[in-house]
């Protein structure tokens, strides 16, 4: 199939996935025109120093008149805002798609706004990094990384094949999946990792000042890989375990008997045990490397 062209593509958020979703579709000669909006001045006059766009938009009904594609990557908290605000000057046939790692909450927020003959195809492409805002962006992001795709009942199959093969032209291996199995899935390989560095380094930032020192200064690599993902934008993190609180809380419980047993183990000297979970979880990382996620 042919790489897929848009005349225009209006990005709303322009941080860290929309940025780099500006370079990528520049370096792969996919676009045409991107008008790019963002509530922040100070960001969307960023962008246009950076020149990610060929047209900047404090208000989003700007972006996206006559747009063919429309790509939100706002925090999840403002979603059915931006759905409201855009809906009346989404042009019919035009595509409207996100970036946001929960699939569900996307779905109830911005799906009953979405006007007949415009098409909706949520997505979440599986990539990141710490940093965040205009300037974090670049064109490699997606390389090699997966982009699931939660279309609804009845969406558009050519729509669907569009914006897959989008995402591919950017270097993504697409996955359809429902909503629902998404949400539990990152909740497991995203959310909680998140939810855990977050609270260990506020434990670090609670310890005595002359501890908390020397655990910054003899920092090894957990506790600094834990640092990195701690430094994500915390807005955004805010939303997602609002947004995906069941399938979070569901994985959480497990995750504490699990601990539970880890410190029953430690504490009664069982060190078979230990070992055995220690040894079970080597295949996971083995796992990750034969997909080439690591």
């Amino acid at each position: 199939m042919p790489k897929p062209k848009i005349e225009r593509l209006a990005l709303i958020g322009i941080g860290l996935i929309g940025s780099s979703i500006a370079h990528a579709v520049r370096a792969h000669g996919l676009v045409n025109h991107i008008a790019i909006s963002t509530r922040s001045e100070t960001t969307l006059a960023r962008a246009g120093e950076l020149k990610l766009g060929d047209s900047y938009h404090p208000d989003a009904i700007d972006a996206v008149s006559g747009a063919d594609v429309v790509i939100i990557s706002v925090p999840l908290g403002a979603f059915e805002s931006v759905a409201l605000h855009i809906k009346d000057a989404l042009k019919p046939g035009a595509i409207v798609t996100d970036v946001a790692s929960c699939k569900a909450s996307v779905i109830a927020d911005m799906g009953p706004h979405i006007p007949d003959g415009v098409h909706f195809v949520p997505g979440h492409p599986i990539a990141g990094t710490e940093h965040s805002g205009p300037d974090a962006g670049f064109a490699t992001l997606f390389e090699g990384r997966w982009c699931v795709l939660t279309p609804p009942p009845g969406t558009n199959a050519a729509a669907i094949e569009f914006i897959s093969e989008l995402w591919k032209a950017m270097g993504s291996m697409v996955e359809i999946m429902e909503p629902a199995h998404h949400d539990q899935v990152l909740a497991i390989t995203s959310h909680l990792p998140h939810l855990i560095a977050y609270s260990i380094v506020d434990t670090a930032t609670n310890l005595e000042d002359d501890l908390r020192q020397e655990v910054i200064k003899f920092s090894a690599s957990g506790f600094r890989d834990f640092t990195r993902i701690a430094a994500s934008d915390p807005v955004m993190w805010r939303d997602v375990f609002l947004k995906n609180r069941e399938a979070v809380l569901e994985i959480l419980s497990q995750f504490t008997e699990d601990l539970t047993a880890l410190q029953r183990a430690i504490r009664r000297g069982e060190g078979d045990k230990l070992q055995d979970v220690f040894t079970r979880t080597r295949e996971i990382r083995r796992g990750v490397i034969d997909y080439h996620q690591e």
